[in-house]
């Protein structure tokens, strides 16, 4: 019986390694744009296939950083009447970026002198955990927008 299971784990890991080298050969349209987007601290190979694969190479159809970070469900609510802010929920969108984006503000956080690493904290001190991880997921959209119509790598500032 374990003998069985052996061989049925290997089977699945050999279906891995097919399934990642179908993806590295699809990836190979856009070698330059996944070298760019791992510039950006908490972003791998990965979450940058990720990224490529659900919105693209081409930002032309975007209008701006803010139509993007619309589509892809990391743009903050505007519900306010009288002045009064309602609701800050955020927009439905694409889940899969949005999770990509999500596990990619996580693991910035993690990261020791990076200056979104300690904007996730202040804003996590302030308003929580799980809407600073919006947040940051948001500014690093920004930042993919523009590495990627610019054609230029991350730079810290």
């Amino acid at each position: 019986m374990i003998r069985q299971s052996w061989k049925h784990i290997e089977s699945l890991e050999s279906l891995l390694r097919d399934i990642e080298e179908r993806i590295d050969q699809l990836l190979q349209v856009s070698k330059q744009e996944m070298e760019l987007l791992v510039t950006i601290p908490g972003i791998k190979k990965e979450t940058a296939a990720v990224i490529i694969a659900e919105i693209g190479v081409d930002m032309g159809q975007f209008p701006t950083s803010q139509h993007l970070a619309s589509w892809a469900g990391v743009a903050p609510g505007n519900y306010e009447s009288a002045g009064k802010r309602k609701s800050t929920r955020t927009t439905k969108g694409n889940p899969h970026i949005k999770s990509a984006l999500c596990e990619a503000a996580w693991a910035l956080s993690r990261c020791r002198n990076q200056r979104l690493a300690a904007k996730y904290w202040s804003l996590a001190a302030r308003r929580g955990k799980k809407k600073a991880l919006v947040a940051i997921a948001h500014r690093m959209l920004t930042i993919i927008y523009c590495i990627l119509s610019r054609k230029e790598p991350f730079r810290e500032q």
